[in-house]
């Protein structure tokens, strides 16, 4: 009797039940929310940090880390406190904490305080993901009351959890971000945790604990709407805001994650505000006979200035974009009145997979100018890339490409190696300083298999008094260097755009 009295007392766990639906709701709930607080800060943090590798990769690191240490540390306290208790807390802190992060974080970048900004936004993530990470471990507890189904209430729970970071992630990434602002996601998160916190609250609890959250939840609210996020409308991919020039009436920038991206005059086509569309006006200006009409190729839509431009200067020109994000292009038609310019024809596709629908031989001008951030997306900047745009051009077409990149140039000299593999004459358009290797900016790289007058073009940009010089040949080699040719299996592109390859 002994023996089996000791045997008995083993297969017992201390935790009080809970029924197995509830139990899978609020792990499927939670990881959910985890996955879903990850992606939104991805993009809320992109206006201040850009959408690069480094910032994937931070904002991975820290949800990581806050699952791991989460889970640690609800394991833990759900064997020194009963775990009924703990559910409420974690689920009403976590939705306080996830409704303020816009708030936080968009008031931190507006100090102008970068170390400010960079703690908020590391919290924003970390406590969010800590507090919900850890409910599993307490929901495991709860439901273990013999120790004979440990294997499967564990494995049970982890699936649903893994399933609902799944279901977080698609929705997020498929549904949400394309219909509703970042700051509406995460005081939507913040309210629906809050009120599944007051619905598991044991009778007694529900007191001034929920009542100080809710208003913290609807002082979030408030605060996400009056706190200025710089967009006009947020996109699928960007923070998206069009400004006024105030010097110029009829002119306006579009602005995408805070980065100037066009300029666009409204009435005058022909007016081109930024240096590097200048030196590729110049370019086209001087490779085509005046006002012959083009077969134009534009990777990345920008706000369509220079669409706008070959359509007016060059009538009969046509010219197919390819732009990814439909917000963009949606601002487009608004800013230009409801309708594209005449010849000019927009698909919402990745660059990428177009290329491998492009003719043979069929373009007379290709025309790269598409960004992430600062930097040319990897897969659009590799010899495999500019192979396929330079297979659609004709024997005498010209490709022309805006550059972005600082300090010693290891992107832009990788990225000019890379049109020199695939072209026979190529040529670099810049400032002075920058063709020396001593300041950054805009670099515009020409390619062509037929004969470059690069003098013809300096002179161009000249007339445009456009302070711009230009290297080819034995000069151009030179400042490549040992830049390496980009691939799709090897374009660190945003490894040699960051400090960390200096």
């Amino acid at each position: 009797m002994g023996g089996g009295e000791a045997g008995t007392s083993t297969t017992r766990a201390a935790g009080p039940g809970l029924g197995p639906w509830v139990a899978a709701a609020l792990v499927f709930g939670s990881s959910a929310a985890v996955l879903v607080v990850e992606l939104v800060a991805l993009r809320l943090l992109a206006p201040y940090y850009g959408l690069t590798l480094e910032t994937n990769t931070m904002v991975i690191g820290l949800a990581l880390t806050a699952i791991a240490v989460g889970t640690w540390a609800g394991g833990s306290s759900a064997d020194r406190v009963a775990p009924r208790h703990l559910l409420g807390p974690l689920l009403g802190i976590s939705g306080a904490a996830v409704a303020l992060t816009p708030t936080l974080v968009r008031g931190a970048a507006a100090s102008g305080n970068p170390g400010l900004l960079l703690i908020t936004a590391t919290l924003s993530i970390l406590v969010p993901g800590a507090l919900l990470s850890a409910v599993t471990p307490v929901v495991i507890k709860l439901r273990l009351t013999s120790l004979h189904q440990t294997g499967s209430v564990v494995g049970h729970l982890s699936g649903v959890g893994t399933v609902g970071a799944i279901v977080g992630t698609v929705l997020t990434g498929f549904v949400l971000i394309s219909r509703v602002p970042v700051s509406g996601i995460l005081v939507g998160l913040g309210i629906v945790l809050l009120v599944t916190s007051v619905a598991v609250q044991v009778a007694g609890r529900r007191g001034r604990g929920d009542v100080v959250l809710g208003l913290v939840v609807a002082l979030a609210s408030l605060g996400a709407a009056l706190s200025p996020s710089g967009c006009d409308v947020e996109t699928t991919y960007h923070c998206l805001a069009v400004t006024a020039d105030p010097d110029r009436s009829t002119g306006r920038t579009l602005v995408l994650d805070g980065l100037r991206h066009s300029y666009v005059d409204l009435e005058d086509a022909t007016h081109l505000e930024f240096a590097y569309v200048e030196a590729m006006a110049s370019v086209t200006d001087t490779a085509f006979a005046e006002n012959e009409p083009l077969a134009v190729y534009h990777l990345g839509a920008g706000g369509l200035t220079l669409p706008r431009y070959l359509s007016t200067t060059r009538p009969g020109t046509t010219s197919d974009v390819s732009e990814i994000d439909a917000g963009v292009v949606a601002a487009d038609v608004r800013l230009l009145g409801g309708s594209l310019p005449d010849g000019v024809e927009v698909d919402v596709e990745d660059g990428r997979l177009a290329i491998a629908d492009l003719s043979p031989d069929s373009l007379d001008l290709v025309v790269g100018d598409a960004f992430g951030g600062v930097s040319v997306p990897w897969h659009l900047a590799t010899v495999e890339a500019v192979g396929g745009l330079e297979e659609a051009l004709a024997e005498d077409g010209v490709y022309v490409a805006n550059l972005i990149d600082f300090g010693p140039l290891d992107f832009a000299r990788a990225a000019v190696a890379t049109t020199a593999e695939v072209f026979d004459h190529v040529a670099l358009l810049a400032e002075p300083s920058a063709l020396a290797g001593e300041d950054g900016g805009n670099l515009v790289v020409v390619g062509s298999d037929a004969p470059l007058d690069v003098a013809a073009v300096v002179e161009a940009m000249g007339e445009r008094d456009l302070a711009w010089d230009a290297l080819a040949g034995d000069g151009l080699d030179d400042w490549i260097g040992d830049a390496p040719v980009l691939t799709d299996d090897y374009a660190p592109v945003d490894q040699l755009l960051t400090p960390y390859s200096r």
